[in-house]
């Protein structure tokens, strides 16, 4: 089997085919260019055990660069990606395993990832089809399935979440006359010393996939600072969210919405409830998140295309 061939067969198996795995895969091709083979998987770590050694946004960038890629791979490199260090050792025993061979092919091994990265800018984006015969919900959940299913190919990245934060900022964005800031996901998902992942005037905006005890006790920061907490998540999140706020005692001062039936009730609400306003305004609801996508995040793919 030619390099090629291995490479391909590797990143099929092993799931390196996201911007986390593709980070580790250019950093460690990089210290076998410079180190050469075979490589010591424990000499990669850092003292504390925890990252890859030179893994960041900038050594990552600066391998993209010698190619003539300016786009950012990922915002922090890849060194914040559940499972980094568990891909450095599977990509390492990988590399050892087709020494010597690679080692006179690293130049051409560095350069197959770049075409994988070039491949992941070029992902197609998810697309929502505005069927009139539908409901509003049915159409939104159809955009939820495309990313439960890309997100199960994709291990560590919590595409549904992402998704869905940006789909209710842009809903925001729709319904208030400025437009709120916005943060991309994987800071939005850290238990932060903001208020919530939106604040406007008094309410805190939480959106979430999976309600924890970590969001319910910043609930409670919300109210004790008197703000009105609103949680968003999926319909099994409700159910989630609603018993640990009764646990917490908190369950008559939150507000817990299902995000499907948030977001359809105001494309009829912005829409003024005719067909051609449920249609104009989904249009400029994908318009406004495709913007977020762009401003906050580094995975394209993460676009949704609106098909008339």
């Amino acid at each position: 089997m030619n390099i090629d061939k291995s490479l391909a067969k590797f990143a099929k198996d092993e799931n390196f085919t996201n911007k986390g795995p593709l980070c580790v895969a250019l950093i460690v091709t990089k210290h076998a260019i410079k180190k050469g083979l075979p490589l010591e998987a424990e000499d990669l770590l850092t003292k504390s055990g925890g990252q890859v050694v030179g893994l960041g946004k900038s050594s990552v960038q600066s391998i993209l660069k010698s190619h003539g890629i300016k786009s950012v791979l990922a915002e922090e490199g890849g060194r914040t990606s559940r499972g980094s260090v568990g891909n450095m050792r599977k990509y390492v025993e990988f590399l050892n395993k087709l020494n010597p061979q690679a080692e006179q092919d690293l130049h051409a091994i560095e350069a197959w990832w770049i075409s994988r990265v070039k491949k992941h800018f070029a992902g197609k984006p998810f697309t929502l089809r505005f069927d009139a015969s539908k409901s509003l919900r049915s159409v939104i959940r159809d955009l939820f399935a495309q990313a439960e299913k890309r997100q199960a190919k994709s291990s560590g990245y919590t595409i549904v979440g992402t998704m869905l934060q940006h789909l209710v900022g842009a809903k925001l964005n729709l319904l208030l006359d400025k437009k709120i800031e916005h943060h991309g996901a994987s800071v939005a998902d850290r238990v932060s010393n903001r208020e919530g992942d939106f604040l406007i005037e008094d309410v805190a905006i939480h959106v979430t996939t999976t309600p924890g005890e970590a969001l319910i006790r910043k609930c409670q920061s919300n109210l004790n600072a008197g703000f009105k907490p609103v949680i968003i998540t999926t319909d099994k999140g409700v159910a989630a969210a609603e018993v640990l706020a009764g646990t917490a005692g908190i369950s008559d001062r939150v507000d817990v919405f299902d995000a499907e039936q948030f977001l359809a009730g105001n494309l009829y609400e912005l829409g003024k409830f005719k067909q051609i306003g449920r249609k104009a305004t989904a249009d400029q609801l994908i318009e406004e998140y495709n913007k977020i996508i762009e401003s906050c995040e580094t995975d394209p793919s993460l676009r949704i295309e609106f098909l008339k």
